[in-house]
């Protein structure tokens, strides 16, 4: 293990060569390991340029990725806006892998190299290990053998049908590929080594096969045949699990102009899509528990003699500016910051436990005073998710030192209503309506098959149950079911529920898409 440095500390300068980063992290991984408590998957850090970052952000942040001209897109728009000094890159880029890959970008600073090893390959580590989320969602040891899998069989199908046929495929699967993904059953985990071999089953099974679902059924002639068909009906619902919240995964299953190829290409992307699933809904949490530990680390250090004190100034120089909160009127405002809230909320929780008032006390009964702050943390990190988190454990105190309120925006009035203050009742409703805002279950569109016409033209028809009365925006929302038509083969099409009242706000389909809305 390499040692300190001939002045007694881990660096000093800004410039950082191996050596330095080695003995850095030697002592980073003391402090995670032995003080913390933090367990980890084994990491390996790669030191990349500016150009190789802007790559990876391009690529959806994999190291390995299929190609697609989105990609492409997005590498050319922030690269010019990186050059011209509008937009800033992040230092470091962590894939939630086994091992766990951390990117340093190579223009960093040593003191900033320390901060990012600290906040990715211990605190972004830890999480996707123990979060449940990625435990129940996600396969570390397997994804990056997907994704070359992926990529390798997506290169082929270019050679063997061409390349506009597989980015048709590809840009209509993209389309929906939030809508892609099972949300509230447990996946079966990945047998990735073994995905070629299942690829050539599914294949030669589909030419050995047929399905009998799209034959064509004569249309009834008297009550008794309605009755059996309204029979045979629900029968063909239960046995496609109607309905189905998962697009893609219906799509490949019973389309029936897919060929095999597409279908594995559907297959693909949604398997990409649920892999980043549970980071949509921990966001606050990940960048909180990585903010958290290399601050707490960092300041170790400095507390042991590890580091001076201008290299702790550029440090806390970083992390101010990555947890800083704009003012609501501030051109820069986006919402909260997901580092402020999530580090904000893990430093109120150590204080809780160290030095509780008499309303935390109220409040949180089972931690205020129990000291032991490493085992509530690495609880939470463990078994929440934001929208739980938040609900659980933002405190009064908190919420008056962010100053947060509630407002209450009602579209038949004039004016917006002050719903919650700094009083109990009004903590209690800033808790739970600042949860809701991070609940997928309720910003995420919901959006269902619901019926397949077979007895007649095979229509795809889903269902948009409205929360709050707010339809889905109309000019992405028929371009969408251009893309699903794509797939499915025939016409496709979207009707608007009051989730409330249950009454059709709007209907539309692909054959007449953006004509045939109609009011309730």
């Amino acid at each position: 293990m390499a040692g300190k440095s001939k002045s007694g500390f881990l660096f000093k300068g800004s410039e950082w060569t191996f050596d330095t980063m080695s003995r850095t992290y030697d002592a980073i991984e003391r402090v995670a390991l032995e003080d913390l408590g933090l367990d980890v998957y084994p990491n390996q850090i790669e030191i990349i340029s500016s150009e190789q970052m802007l790559d990876a952000y391009a690529s959806i942040g994999m190291p390995l990725m299929y190609q697609h001209w989105s990609f492409g897109k997005h590498f050319v728009r922030e690269e010019q806006l990186y050059r011209k000094g509008y937009l800033g890159l992040a230092y470091e880029l962590v894939i939630n892998s086994d091992p766990c890959i951390s990117y340093n970008m190579e223009e960093n600073t040593m003191a900033m190299q320390a901060l990012v090893m600290a906040h990715a390959a211990f605190g972004h580590n830890h999480f996707f290990k123990n979060n449940y989320l990625f435990q129940q969602w996600t396969d570390a040891e397997a994804i990056l053998d997907y994704l070359e899998f992926a990529k390798r069989y997506i290169a082929k199908c270019e050679e063997r049908h061409g390349f506009e046929a597989v980015e048709e495929t590809l840009d209509a699967a993209h389309a929906v590929m939030d809508h892609g993904v099972f949300r509230y059953q447990r996946s079966q985990k990945w047998t990735l080594s073994k995905q070629e071999e299942r690829e050539r089953e599914r294949r030669e099974h589909a030419e050995r096969t047929f399905n009998d679902l799209w034959r064509t059924i004569p249309q009834p002639q008297n009550e008794e045949e309605e009755n059996e068909a309204q029979r045979l009906f629900a029968e063909r619902k239960k046995r496609l699990n109607l309905p189905e919240e998962n697009l893609l995964y219906f799509i490949e299953k019973n389309s029936p102009s897919l060929e095999t190829w597409q279908r594995e290409i559907l297959r693909i992307v949604r398997n990409v899509a649920q892999y980043f699933y549970p980071q949509k809904q921990t966001k606050v949490m990940n960048e909180g528990c990585a903010t958290f530990v290399h601050h707490y680390i960092l300041n170790t250090l400095y507390d042991n003699g590890l580091l001076p004190e201008g290299v702790l100034l550029e440090v806390l120089h970083h992390h101010s500016n990555v947890v800083m909160q704009p003012e609501f009127d501030d051109p820069r405002y986006r919402g909260l910051n997901p580092y402020a809230l999530g580090f904000n909320m893990m430093q109120d929780i150590k204080r809780i436990c160290e030095d509780p008032s008499e309303e935390d006390k109220d409040w949180f009964p089972e931690i205020a005073g129990g000291d032991d702050w490493r085992a509530v943390l690495k609880d939470a990190w463990a078994n929440y998710r934001d929208e739980s988190f938040i609900k659980q454990f933002l405190s009064p105190h908190l919420i008056r030192k962010m100053r947060l309120f509630a407002v209450d925006d009602q579209e038949k009035e004039p004016h917006y209503t002050v719903a919650a203050i700094h009083d109990e009742r009004g903590y209690e409703r800033v808790r739970r309506m600042l949860s809701r805002n991070y609940d997928i279950g309720v910003t995420d569109a919901n959006i269902q098959i619901v019926d397949v016409d077979l007895r007649g033209d095979r229509q795809l028809r889903l269902q948009h149950l409205m929360r709050d009365g707010v339809p889905l925006a109309e000019k992405s929302r028929d371009q969408v079911l251009k893309h699903l038509r794509v797939l499915w083969g025939y016409e496709v099409s979207l009707e608007g529920i009051d989730a409330e009242t249950g009454k059709q706000i709007y209907e539309t389909c692909t054959a007449n898409a953006g004509t045939a809305d109609k009011a309730a």
